[in-house]
């Protein structure tokens, strides 16, 4: 009796063994296919194949792959002069200005979020602007300039004080604070500059 008893729960585990393969086995190749198909929709900061934004009408039709340079940012009263990538890692920040890809394009009616390091040279000197100095886009698609209407301190952690709205086009440019600060700054250095249509 005992000798039936154990064979059949080996018989009961072997099955249910073997159903615990098929399901696995089924979900597996669904997990993998899936997998697959969202490879293939992704932006990669790695793909060689630069898109850049195109607008049809007031409505932009082709975006940039992450990390493609897309215009260049230009404000005279500091001297500067950088270009703009599409995406916000670390690897573009070393390498221009990075434009927040939660944020709208220039042209676009929305809220641009865009960043830089405090190095000098990049926007080590963005304090030194005033109201009403012209930041200018130059990009591929158009030329856009916004005029500084506000500049302020925040702490790193005041997500707020870039908020994305599709409400009116405003560039919000920041950097870390202070700007000679050495290793981790807790505050952002925030320039406001409403659209000028000429």
């Amino acid at each position: 009796m005992i000798k039936a008893t154990i064979i059949s729960l080996i018989v009961a585990l072997l099955f249910i063994s073997g159903i615990c393969y098929g399901v696995q086995k089924c979900v597996g190749e669904e997990i993998d296919t899936a997998l697959f198909l969202l490879n293939t929709i992704t932006i990669s900061e790695d793909n060689n194949s630069e898109l850049n934004p195109i607008f049809d009408g007031d409505v932009l039709v082709n975006y940039p792959t992450v990390g493609t340079e897309y215009a260049k940012m230009k404000i005279e009263s500091i001297d500067l002069e950088l270009p703009v990538l599409f995406g916000a890692s670390y690897d573009i920040l070393k390498k221009g200005i990075a434009h927040d890809d939660r944020s709208y394009f220039p042209g676009q009616g929305g809220s641009i979020v865009m960043a830089g390091h405090n190095f000098k040279k990049f926007l080590a000197r963005l304090p030194e602007t005033k109201i009403g100095d012209i930041i200018v886009l130059e990009t591929n698609y158009g030329k856009f300039e916004y005029e500084i209407k506000e500049q302020k301190i925040v702490k790193e952690t005041a997500t707020d004080a870039v908020p994305i709205v599709d409400t009116a086009e405003v560039l919000m440019l920041y950097t870390c604070w202070p700007i000679n600060n050495i290793g981790h700054a807790s505050e952002r250095y925030v320039v406001y500059a409403d659209r000028v249509r000429r």
